[in-house]
């Protein structure tokens, strides 16, 4: 299969007569000019002829109808089956590699085609391919040249991997909301591509589902599989939701059959001339036992059907889920095909078949209770965000004390989490340990020996010894004189262990992620719960923590959290805001709306107008719960109301003081100096004066992180002596913070 085939439109000569000196080429890319000469002119042979748009009228989905995935695992545990996938997804990556290459191509001839994208960039793109349409038929180009992938996958796959690809071109090429444009694209590695898009059933005709199908019903998978122990009374599935937590209702083999294919005469209930009832061939539309996937194979294919069990959760708790996504056949929209790291299954990989719905996603009976009695509290609140937790302050959204009282939460990690944080991190650098090693001891002539092995050598020559070679040796990579490693990390030789390391340490990994987002889930529930579902959030960017903290955000996921609380805000009927640092500043002011400057360091608020002394974080999501927006979609347009705050000091002024003080702070804090995680590259030129306050390395660290449109750079300096200054009345600073401003 070639990379790079191009379908363009026909031009006049003069204007593939001047490109043709525009010359492009990066990462295996085409030149412009092999991309021109494809250009079919008046008396080339007629192109390949397409489907033409559909006649009847299209099949829109309702503006109120949701979407949801529920994840479906598949057993594939025989080896011929587990052979046809494993060709699928290598004849779909081939597919999407070479898209990706021609894609890269495409996009660096557009970008160095300065006059004619600057003339008309639409047509610059049409005649580059640059296109949902153009990338759908360079897919069916390389499909059909290829010969061998026509055994394997069909072009309805082909189509919407074309598409797939296109989204990323487009999110470079077109700027997005914000006015931001994604980076060139890449192409991908094989570990990566875990998806296979599947294409959409068709609502307007019936029996129509051109990729991955799933069929069967879950009323036919309960009579198969039904548990020994089960009540006979129980023959629905609707009353197998009814039972309670803790039943077992499926009782499902390891290794699931596989079920026959319908066969005989089914009558379509009309009559022919005669009188005579009508029949058909019966097809796996007619299949109502267990659910199954099927796909039917390349367009060349000679294998058959390829018919993959489902494997269903056997605990009656798990029921009423499965019954909202899987009683109700009409609702299945799309199949896509998904697989994940398992060691513990032959191939290394587990495959799952994710059925979209039309239906809202499921909730519990008690998690609508829960979100009902939130929407239900009218309050507001505000989130400051840390690098180590979450401060969240809430008030009655009438801001009267009579209405209730003012709550404060402060989210961090548990002993418990950081145990077993701790206990993951070791495990992890073992593994990447033993992926060294093993890669060390398999190609030992692209590493050198370490100073221990290099002087046990110097040791046995000098006593007459003759020499050892090293099994594992400690040293540097051979590189060459630029550098660079005289041979690719790609090209090493690999043993099974290093193997078998890989895919645990992969499928670790993607495990932490998942009980990352569960923890997120849980956390933003119990916010909700306690603080109502109206929040605001300062808009920051999450990647200058990164600059400043690295990994340590991986521990608690500043950004997951908000994310989640997000959706969460929106599923129970209130929206979580975003307000702009710029315009609010809500570290640098006090409720009393004097301003008080504090840097990064400062983790105590101490206003010298008002007397107040508090948690920097729990002050700043107390004021944002004074922040109105103009515009809610508009960061910018946030604006603190600091007579609301004023008045909410004064009328909460005993509770807020409390509340506000007795969180204490766990985990990572900021502190004053530079750091290796924000080290910046030095820039060439004379060498600056080594003076405080001249170059860079001194600029005193900026107070609060701020839009990224705005945002500086270097994060770096040392404004202060490590240390806050001390307290003017000599006490310590834990007293202080418990102390309150006028009553002392």
């Amino acid at each position: 299969m070639t990379a790079g085939n191009f379908d363009v439109i026909a031009e006049p000569e003069h204007a593939r007569t001047d490109l043709r000196t525009v010359r492009v080429k990066k990462g295996g890319g085409r030149s412009v000019s092999s991309m021109l000469d494809a250009v079919p002119t008046s008396d080339a042979p007629a192109v390949r002829r397409f489907r033409g748009k559909n006649k009847g009228e299209r099949w829109k989905r309702g503006e109120d109808t949701e979407l949801a995935v529920i994840r479906l695992p598949l057993d594939v545990h025989r080896l011929h089956d587990l052979q046809r996938v494993e060709n699928l997804y290598s004849a779909m990556w081939s597919i999407k590699r070479a898209l990706q290459r021609d894609a890269r191509a495409a996009v660096d001839a557009y970008w160095a085609g300065d006059m004619r994208r600057e003339a008309d960039a639409k047509t610059w793109r049409q005649a580059l391919g640059l296109s949902r349409e153009g990338m759908e038929r360079r897919a069916y180009q390389h499909m059909e040249r290829s010969k061998h992938l026509s055994h394997h996958v069909t072009k309805a796959l082909v189509m919407h991997q074309a598409d797939e690809v296109w989204e990323g071109i487009a999110r470079h090429l077109f700027l997005d909301a914000t006015g931001r444009r994604f980076g060139r694209p890449k192409t991908g590695r094989w570990w990566d591509y875990t998806r296979i898009p599947g294409r959409a059933r068709s609502h307007t005709t019936a029996r129509k589902w051109e990729t991955f199908r799933l069929h069967g019903a879950l009323a036919g998978h309960l009579a198969a599989y039904r548990h020994r122990g089960l009540s006979p009374a129980v023959t629905t599935p609707e009353q197998a939701a009814a039972l309670p937590t803790g039943t077992s209702v499926l009782e499902q083999p390891g290794r699931l059959p596989i079920p026959d294919r319908p066969f005989g005469r089914v009558p379509t209930g009309e009559a022919t001339s005669k009188g005579a009832p009508k029949t058909r061939a019966a097809t796996w539309w007619d299949h109502t036992g267990t659910l199954v996937l099927v796909f039917t194979g390349g367009a060349d294919s000679q294998r058959g059907d390829l018919v993959l069990p489902v494997r269903l959760p056997s605990g009656a708790g798990r029921w009423p889920r499965l019954l909202h996504f899987l009683n109700d056949p009409d609702s299945w929209h799309k199949v896509d095909l998904v697989r994940r790291r398992d060691t513990s299954v032959p191939g290394g990989w587990a495959y799952e078949a994710h059925l979209m719905v039309l239906a809202g996603g499921y909730a519990s009976p008690g998690t609508r209770g829960r979100r009902k009695a939130a929407a239900a509290r009218a309050r507001v609140g505000g989130i400051d965000g840390n690098v180590s937790n979450l401060s969240v302050v809430s008030f009655p959204n009438t801001f009267d004390p009579a209405d209730g009282e003012s709550q404060t939460s402060r989210i961090g990690l548990t002993d418990d989490e950081r145990a077993a944080l701790a206990k993951a991190q070791r495990k992890e650098r073992g593994r990447k340990r033993a992926l060294d090693r093993s890669r060390r001891a398999t190609n030992p002539n692209q590493y050198g020996m370490s100073k221990r092995q290099q002087a046990r050598a110097e040791r046995r020559g000098a006593a007459g010894l003759p020499a050892r070679q090293a099994e594992v040796p400690g040293g540097a990579r051979a590189v060459n004189t630029a550098g660079i490693p005289k041979q690719a990390y790609r090209r090493d030789a690999w043993s099974a262990g290093y193997r078998l390391n890989r895919a645990k340490l992969a499928e670790a990994a993607a495990t932490l992620a998942a009980e990352k987002d569960h923890r997120a889930r849980r956390i933003a529930a119990r916010i909700i719960t306690d603080h109502g579902a109206n929040l605001t959030v300062e808009d920051c960017d999450i990647r200058t923590w990164y600059r400043l903290w690295g990994k340590a955000l991986q521990a608690t996921t500043p950004g997951r959290l908000i994310t989640a609380i997000s959706r969460e805000c929106e599923k129970t009927g209130g929206r979580l805001l975003r307000a702009s640092t710029s315009t609010t500043k809500l570290s640098q002011t006090c409720l009393c709306g004097a301003q008080v400057t504090k840097a990064l360091a400062d983790r105590v608020h101490r206003c010298t107008l008002c007397g107040l002394i508090a948690d920097r974080d729990m002050v700043s999501a107390a004021l944002a719960a004074h922040v109105r927006l103009t515009n809610p979609d508009d960061p910018k347009t946030a604006g603190l109301d600091k007579v609301q705050a004023r008045m909410t000091h004064i009328l909460f002024a005993e509770g807020l003081q409390k509340g506000l003080s007795s969180q204490p702070q766990r985990g990572a804090r900021p502190r004053r100096g530079r750091t290796h995680a924000v080290a910046q590259r030095p820039v060439p030129g004379p060498r600056a004066a080594a003076r405080q306050n001249t170059t860079d390395r001194y600029r005193p660290t900026p107070s609060e992180p701020r839009p990224a449109s705005t945002r500086d750079k270097a994060h770096v300096g040392t404004a202060a002596p490590i240390g806050n200054a001390p307290p003017t009345d000599g006490a310590p600073e834990q007293e202080l913070i418990g102390r309150h401003p006028i009553t002392g």
